[in-house]
């Protein structure tokens, strides 16, 4: 892997490693920076998610078919759902429960023509109860209200395609585009406050319109599915809880884990994902988001995951830990997930840095590339010894 890493090439630019802190760091553009670049069915918006080339490199150089490939910190499950299309065993777990709803009915999707012979079936125009909440208005038009309630209502728990429409239906709640049901919001990532929305609407002197949330679920199932379906793959893990605590996976079943954690208090979770909840019937008052103030509590909290990680990697796999950058910088993650793992039966290989050459994310909030934001994706390689 490190060997592949100092001769890795893209664009004629080659590899700089250096040592910092007494780690080594390998930094490059190891993927494209492009937009929407890997397989159609990743398009599922999700605040603080990393692209699907990334967890796609190391399965390609670290895997064989067969494979279980892991994502403790799954979010929107780019690492599981990659699996699945490069044949290998994808397992994945979250502690919010909206991350098996966003991930598990992408690994065998139903066909275009059945998600829209279920939503034909489906009366939109049903009283689907009390339309007439003030925040929901805010976002959306009382009609659109109505059909979004019935919907919410007719979904069944355990049906393949009904959780297909769910899935879909929980990233088209808010966006900037007709492509969602609601007026226009922030990007689509998360859902702003009630209230911050109500100002947004006077701010651009916007009232919510008529969406057809039928039309919009069909057409995103379409682009979801354009560039086919999953290739056949073993089944799936999915787990809900904390990383520290995962009883289904079995000792040492884990070839590779490429995952993401909560990066300090930089991000909150259950402010952005306030909506989606609502939709789905989940209190996020019961959803225990980790959030780390201090160095000290994060790297404890890593430690407890990379013991957890020891005990289901088998000897000789991999992890690949993606750290971003937080604090403009001044916080160099990788350096405490480095201190966290002392002691635990893992080498730490190097931090292998991927320098891109602009964030959307950060663009989107007016923020300079490579002055402030993330602008590169710090990933932490490790070995279970």
């Amino acid at each position: 892997m490190i060997d592949g890493l100092r001769t890795f090439s893209l664009d004629s630019a080659r590899t700089v490693e250096f040592e910092e802190a007494g780690l080594r760091y390998f930094v490059n553009a190891f993927w494209t920076a492009g937009q929407r670049r890997g397989h159609s069915i990743h398009e599922i918006s999700y605040r603080a998610c990393f692209k699907s080339q990334l967890p796609e490199f190391f399965i390609q150089r670290l895997t064989a078919p067969g494979d279980r490939v892991y994502d403790p910190f799954s979010g929107r499950g780019t690492t599981a759902v990659q699996a699945a299309l490069m044949g290998r065993a994808p397992a994945a777990n979250d502690v919010n429960p909206l991350s098996a709803m966003l991930s598990g009915p992408r690994f065998d999707p139903p066909a275009v023509e059945a998600v829209r012979d279920r939503l034909a079936a489906i009366d939109l125009s049903a009283d689907g109860g009390d339309p007439a909440d003030a925040d929901l208005l805010a976002f959306y038009h009382p009609e659109t209200l109505r059909q979004i309630e019935a919907l919410r209502i007719a979904l069944r728990p355990d049906d393949a395609v009904d959780s297909w429409i769910r899935m879909v239906a929980l990233n088209r709640l808010t966006g900037h585009s007709p492509g969602f049901f609601s007026v226009y919001t922030m990007p689509p990532n998360q859902a702003v406050s009630a209230r911050s929305q109500r100002r947004i609407n006077q701010r651009r002197g916007q009232v919510p319109p008529v969406r057809d949330v039928r039309a919009i679920i069909l057409k995103k199932t379409r682009a979801l599915l354009a560039d086919g379906m999953p290739p056949p793959h073993p089944p799936a893990a999915l787990m809900t809880g904390p990383a520290e605590r995962t009883p289904a996976l079995a000792d040492g079943s884990v070839d590779l884990i490429v995952t993401s954690p909560p990066f300090l208090d930089v991000v909150d979770y259950e402010g952005d994902n306030w909506l989606r909840c609502w939709f789905a019937r989940i209190d996020p008052a019961d959803v225990r988001i980790d959030k780390h103030r201090g160095i000290a509590e994060w790297e404890a909290f890593v430690r407890r995951g990379f013991a957890e990680f020891a005990r289901v990697v088998r000897p000789g796999g991999f992890v690949a830990f993606e750290v971003g950058e937080v604090r403009g910088g001044k916080v160099r993650l990788e350096q405490h997930v480095a201190a966290a793992i002392e002691g635990l039966p893992f080498e730490v290989l190097g931090v292998m840095v991927n320098q891109q050459d602009f964030t959307k994310t950060a663009n989107c909030w007016g923020v300079g590339n490579n002055s402030r934001g993330t602008n590169t994706n710090r990933i932490v390689m490790a070995v279970r010894r």
